[in-house]
This record gives C-alpha cells, sequence and structure tokens, in this order.
C-alpha cells in the first residue's frame, strides 16, 4: 500500500485549513469595531478615552467578567447582556427626551405619527457611524452625550449601593458596592457604552452593524 498520495492529501488539507483560518483570522481583525481615541460631545468635551474603554474591560473582568452577565452575548444569562442593556436604556432616554422636548408628553404618551417621525430621528443618530478613523475620534450628539451620562449614572447607581436598585441587584446576583471605586465605574460605564455602541452602529460604507445587527432592538 503506497502512503505517499495519503500523506501528501493530508498536507494539503492542513495546509489549507490553515489559510482558510489564516483569512478569516485578518477579516476579523479588519472588521473588528475600532477602539476611539477619544468619545467627544459634538460641544468639545471629552467624555471618554481609548484607554478609559480597555480599562472599564478589565474593571468588568476583575468583577467576574463574563460570569457577572455578557456583552455581545457571550457570559453568563442571569445578569443582563450589558451591551444590550446599555443600548435599550440609551435609546429610551433620547426616545422621551425628544418627546417632551418637541411635544411636551412622553414617549409613551406620544401620538402615532410623531412617534414614527422620532424613531426615524433614533435610527439616523444611532446607526450614524461618526467614527473618524483619521484622528481616532468619536463624535457623538449633546442629547446623545447627555443619555450616556444619565445612563452612566444608573450603572454607577447599580454597582455602588444605592438603595433604588436593591431589587435589581438582587434579580441580578449582584452584591451591594461591587465596583466601590467611582473612577473604575467611569472607566467600567465607558467600555459598556463602547460595547453597545459597537452594537448600534453601522461598518463604514454598510448597512450592518459592527455586531451583524446583533442584539434584535424593539426600539
Amino acid at each position: 500500500m503506497k502512503y505517499g498520495k495519503l500523506w501528501l492529501s493530508f498536507a494539503f488539507v492542513i495546509a489549507a485549513s490553515f489559510l482558510v483560518l489564516g483569512y478569516y483570522g485578518r477579516e476579523i481583525y479588519r472588521l473588528a469595531p475600532p477602539i476611539p481615541e477619544n468619545v467627544v460631545a459634538n460641544s468639545g468635551e471629552v467624555l471618554f478615552t481609548g484607554q478609559d474603554i480597555r480599562d472599564g474591560q478589565n474593571v468588568w473582568q476583575s468583577i467576574g467578567g463574563q460570569q457577572v452577565g455578557s456583552v455581545w452575548g457571550h457570559g453568563a444569562y442571569v445578569a443582563p447582556d450589558w451591551s444590550a442593556d446599555w443600548l435599550h436604556r440609551e435609546l429610551v432616554w433620547l426616545l422621551d427626551h425628544w418627546a417632551m422636548e418637541e411635544h411636551g408628553v412622553s414617549w409613551e404618551e406620544l401620538e402615532v405619527g410623531p412617534k414614527a417621525a422620532i424613531k426615524a430621528r433614533l435610527k439616523e443618530e444611532i446607526r450614524t457611524n461618526s467614527y473618524n478613523k483619521e484622528n481616532g475620534v468619536l463624535e457623538v450628539s449633546s442629547d446623545r452625550a447627555e443619555a450616556i451620562a444619565s445612563v452612566g449614572e444608573h450603572y454607577t447607581a447599580l454597582f455602588g449601593d444605592d438603595p433604588s436598585k436593591h431589587s435589581l441587584r438582587e434579580a441580578y446576583a449582584i452584591p451591594a458596592n461591587t465596583v466601590k471605586d467611582p473612577e473604575r465605574q467611569r472607566k467600567m460605564n465607558a467600555f459598556f457604552f463602547w460595547s453597545s455602541w459597537s452594537c448600534a452602529t453601522n461598518r463604514p460604507g454598510q448597512e450592518i452593524t459592527y455586531t451583524n445587527n446583533w442584539p434584535a432592538e424593539s426600539l
């Protein structure tokens, strides 16, 4: 029995496998959501830096990481997926803010017609990719900057010891004062914001987000 052809076939399969892995590995890296050098409001205020985002990921990992909720669907499911949760809270804040600003009522009280117009505005706001790869700046509107601050306050209270979040902490199996240091919490907020931004923002020149339109957000 001749083994030469078998060895050649085996070598071909191995080489082809590594070529495929190499190609898709490069594509994953190339298409990964960028970490901006700075997240800046259009007023010029710097909200977060790229280092804040990286440090925030480390903070999340230090409190249990994927054992404490998930990011992009990867992790435990007792606590929420933080990228999806942040995104939803940010969207709700914007809808309520614009409904009150333009019509003097909450989003839930708004008529169908005005709701459609505000939802179209929301899609434009959230799906538009405002990251500038030339200078590494991600610019957000002043309204979105306020939404980010509001959601950040919720997370600071949740991971701190705010009594109003006690029931939510029990539901999520998160102890009070999980993150005691305000600066560490601010950085974890930066990471959660960036992970949610990646979920909602279109890739440059495409109509899908960096996470391929995950999660399926109803708003």
